[in-house]
């Protein structure tokens, strides 16, 4: 992968969408000082401080959108959560892309697409991920939150963690492409925290509620309601 760094950007994730056609696939925009973040949803992404990972992968996997494409953020979800794993904490997936250890968000993932008429000029994987931040930081998001240094106790070192990253993604990306997310459905399903729980769901304006009984073949969600009807969520978001 090519590494690009920036010293200080709004957010990467639009740098990258921003100069799509001169980065080359496989490039890695990345900064420590990310100061207009946002996740799914549009939601903000809390700077933490510079000693954490703010950073987006641009991909140029094909010139025309395929289903496996959508499957990406999950791909990389579960290359986090293994790297995580290496620092002996046991990180849990909530579907489809947050990471969280302890029931506490460290990572988020979001994917957005670039296109030019009909062609697809490339994919933007943007993540975050808190290696390195003080308890007084998380301690004012208004969602429960944590980082890596706190779990284990000791300063986390973010060109190597990034390294071991970028690293295991490159591993079976060009498998991932042609097989989608079968190939890592068995490993993402051993790492989620919401299986045979009941949830809602937030699918654009309503939500669903449910037992989620299942992840399938390509990534979606199932859930069954009280009234024993199966809901099939390709996007939504676990609230």
């Amino acid at each position: 992968m090519n590494l690009f760094y920036i010293d200080t950007v709004d957010s990467t994730n639009k740098y990258a969408k921003e100069h799509m056609q001169e980065l080359a696939d496989m490039t890695v925009v990345y900064t420590y000082n990310q100061t207009a973040g946002r996740g799914r949803l549009d939601r903000k992404w809390n700077f933490a401080g510079e000693d954490n990972i703010y950073a987006s992968i641009i991909l140029k996997p094909a010139d025309k959108m395929h289903e496996q494409f959508s499957n990406l953020t999950q791909y990389l979800c579960l290359v986090l959560a293994e790297v995580m794993e290496e620092y002996g904490v046991i990180p849990k997936i909530k579907w489809p892309n947050d990471i969280l250890i302890n029931s506490k968000k460290i990572s988020g993932i979001l994917a957005e697409g670039v296109t030019s008429g009909d062609s697809l000029m490339g994919i933007v994987l943007g993540f975050g991920v808190n290696l390195n931040a003080k308890k007084e930081i998380l301690d004012k998001i208004d969602k429960p939150a944590t980082s890596l240094n706190i779990e284990v106790g000791y300063f986390i070192d973010k060109k190597i963690f990034l390294t071991k990253v970028l690293n295991k993604f490159c591993l079976r990306y060009d498998e991932f492409i042609n097989k989608g997310f079968r190939l890592i459905r068995e490993d993402f399903i051993k790492k989620a925290c919401f299986l045979n729980n009941e949830v809602t769901v937030k699918v654009f304006d309503k939500n669903i509620c449910g037992l989620a009984t299942n992840i399938t073949s390509n990534g979606a969600l199932e859930v069954t309601d009280k009234e024993n009807k199966k809901h099939t969520i390709l996007m939504g978001d676990i609230l």
